[in-house]
């Protein structure tokens, strides 16, 4: 029986700390080809669709928004908005990707895995002496 647990929690270690390992790797390459994204305070057009905003080199941009951006800010006459600095008309409502925060949870979780199958592992080596 001791075997079976001592195989059992080793896997999970090497799965766990692995997973993390990947997503982890895969959230920095995701962060770093995001690029950099500058606040802005953007102005919607009438039809609701269309976000109008000055960038950092006193440019004035437009893009249209998504239909879930504009479907969250209907009615909003401004909204707070990040640009791709040295790109032009590219915006988002969010400061980075949704995908990363994903990439990161993952990693996260794969560690906590990881850790806690190491930490029985430890527990159960020193209890059977």
């Amino acid at each position: 029986m001791a075997g079976a647990l001592d195989a059992i929690l080793e896997i999970f270690s090497w799965v766990g700390f692995s997973a993390a390992g990947i997503f982890g790797l895969m959230g920095v390459v995701m962060w770093a080809a995001d690029g950099s994204w500058l606040p802005a305070q953007a102005y919607l057009d009438d039809d609701g669709v269309t976000a109008r905003w000055i960038d950092a080199d006193g440019e004035v941009n437009s893009a249209r928004l998504t239909d879930v951006d504009a479907e969250a800010l209907a009615g909003a006459e401004r909204a707070d908005i990040w640009y791709r600095h040295g790109w032009r008309d590219r915006m988002r409502t969010t400061p980075r990707p949704p995908h990363l925060r994903l990439l990161w949870g993952l990693s996260a979780g794969g560690f906590a895995v990881g850790a806690v199958s190491g930490i029985v592992s430890l527990v159960a080596l020193f209890v059977r002496g």
